[in-house]
């Protein structure tokens, strides 16, 4: 696992073992916010350690910004801490994440001791403020990459944790478009110093004009894709040719899975706009 300090009391902590999943901490006087978790218990727990033996406080506070397993399962590895996420992201945790562990645990030993947390504090609009030490830290929805998606600013350090709403690669395959496209647009407003991806490095001030450009070029480029294939005869041959880097990214991004999910928004968003000119649909 990798760890830095962002600024005074805001860590980063990247996985080691799933693509460059990413989580945060805040530590306050007494106690400390962690910002998702990592995908395996080891790593998890060396959050955890650093956290409370290290700094020496406890983890009051777990904010799930997606359901995802990689976000959501190290949730049991702090014991008594309230866990907060978008209420949608609760409904999925226990109809999507139940299941999906069960299955882990029946192929192998790596998810034995990890257990299912459901959120206890959850939003569906609006905000949750917390304040942590000195930190003022705001809760917020952000759909568009699924509509469970929530984000954390960091008022006092403008420093924004977005989960999957911002990423090397925008993926929709859960999530609308449009709404992601409105979502980055707003985090031009916030004055941002940081951005903390839900998989990747963190984003520098003199980086964040350039990477919200780029996201936004890429959501443009694949719609334009999807509308021209949907007027071809042969649309699969359109979606086929328009490549990552076609779209204005590039194919070695988190460690080369883009490629794979640069075609997967294609679909998705493909079938979307079909499905809007099908009647009947």
């Amino acid at each position: 696992m990798i760890r830095e300090r962002i600024s005074e009391n805001v860590y980063w902590f990247q996985s080691d073992v799933y693509a460059q999943v990413a989580a945060g901490a805040v530590i306050g006087t007494d106690w400390a916010v962690v910002i998702d978790t990592l995908p395996v218990q080891e790593e998890t727990l060396e959050i955890r350690e650093f956290i409370e033996d290290h700094l020496k406080v406890p983890v009051r506070f777990v904010i799930n910004t997606i359901y995802h397993a990689d976000h959501t399962w190290g949730n049991c590895f702090f014991p008594g801490a309230g866990v907060i996420a978008h209420t949608l992201g609760r409904k999925l945790v226990k109809e999507r994440n139940v299941p999906a562990l069960e299955n882990a645990q029946r192929v192998g030993e790596d998810y034995l001791k990890t257990k299912i947390i459901l959120p206890q504090i959850t939003l569906d609009a609006g905000a949750i403020n917390l304040k942590v030490g000195k930190k003022s830290l705001k809760i917020f929805t952000t759909p568009g990459n699924s509509p469970d998606g929530i984000s954390v600013f960091v008022r006092e350090d403008r420093i924004l944790f977005t989960g999957d709403s911002f990423l090397p690669l925008p993926v929709i395959v859960e999530g609308d478009v449009d709404q992601l496209v409105q979502t980055i647009e707003s985090f031009k407003d916030l004055g941002l110093e940081n951005i903390v991806q839900g998989h990747g490095d963190v984003i520098l001030r003199g980086e964040i004009e350039g990477a919200i450009d780029s996201n936004l070029r890429y959501l443009n480029e694949i719609k334009k894709v999807v509308a021209t294939a949907l007027k071809r005869k042969d649309p699969q041959k359109v979606l086929e040719e328009a490549s990552v880097e076609s779209c204005g990214k590039s194919r070695v991004l988190l460690s080369g899975l883009v490629e794979e999910l640069h075609r997967r928004n294609l679909l998705h968003l493909y079938q979307q706009e079909l499905a809007k000119l099908t009647p009947g649909s």
